[in-house]
């Protein structure tokens, strides 16, 4: 019976191990329903003050209408993010503690 035991607590502690781990690649589908194209769009987990790489790429753009697939895979374990979008008209829109873990998509609209 005590070999049950422990490799029942050896089974909790790798389950638990790979808890935080599920937050570190993230994707969901973001859709652009506003009137203008998306030409930057920034993260950062909520807890940093530095905004990380743009997700769209040196070349990548949203028109309206449009949607995509996000993925945010930056090694963090938090699920808490701060997002900013950049418009090619120069509209910025930033959007704090938006949970990630639980987020199928995002949709901006005007």
């Amino acid at each position: 019976m005590n070999t049950y035991v422990t490799g029942g607590l050896a089974a909790l502690a790798l389950l638990a191990s790979a808890l935080p781990a599920a937050a570190e690649t993230v994707e969901f589908t973001l859709i652009n329903e506003s009137s203008q194209a998306l030409h930057y769009f920034y993260t950062n987990p909520s807890n940093s003050d530095e905004w990380g790489e743009d997700l769209l790429g040196e070349d990548g753009t949203l028109e309206p209408g449009m949607q995509g697939t996000v993925t945010i895979g930056d090694g963090s374990d938090q699920c808490e993010y701060d997002f900013r979008f950049e418009t090619g008209e120069g509209a910025v829109l930033e959007v704090t503690n938006v949970d990630i873990c639980t987020l199928d998509s995002y949709t901006l609209s005007d």
